[in-house]
């Protein structure tokens, strides 16, 4: 099994089949208003920073990072297909954002989930993610959870 974590283009085509799965994944656990996704017509999407996972040439997950302030950036669109999860490619996308955070000069990641979102919410909390107040677009949104870790510079 090899995996291989790529940094790719908004509009690149691998990332966009995954970014389609995620949504429709989403659309199954939250009414349409509550899922904040990336609005790639934006010319700001060229600001965010968006990596692939490959698992054996194939992608198979997907996640971003975005600048909130000077010292914080938020975690966005991470997602790893159904059939390929509990492989260690969450964990290694993952590590890859928190790095490209620290090269970046981040101190800080935060990022927003839901309660329906189990897995994902024990998941941040093992790899050092704490609940935070919602924060930004979040603020109103009953249903976000939000999180969020120090980076170790």
């Amino acid at each position: 099994m090899t995996i291989k974590i790529v940094e790719v283009s908004s509009n690149h085509a691998d990332l966009a089949i995954i970014i389609k799965k995620l949504d429709e994944y989403l659309l199954q656990k939250y009414p349409a208003e509550e899922i904040f996704g990336v609005d790639f017509s934006e010319p700001k999407v060229n600001d965010i920073t968006f990596i692939v996972a490959y698992l054996n040439e194939v992608p198979v997950g997907c996640g971003a990072i975005r600048e909130i302030d000077k010292e914080s950036t938020e975690l966005k669109r991470f997602f790893v297909e159904q059939d390929f999860r509990n492989r260690g490619i969450a964990y290694e996308i993952l590590m890859e954002l928190e790095l490209r955070a620290k090269t970046l000069g981040y101190t800080c990641i935060k990022l927003e989930a839901g309660e329906p979102q189990t897995e994902a919410l024990s998941f941040y909390r093992k790899n050092g993610y704490y609940q935070i107040d919602r924060f930004g677009e979040y603020v109103a949104c009953e249903s976000s959870i939000c999180y969020e870790k120090k980076l170790k510079v």
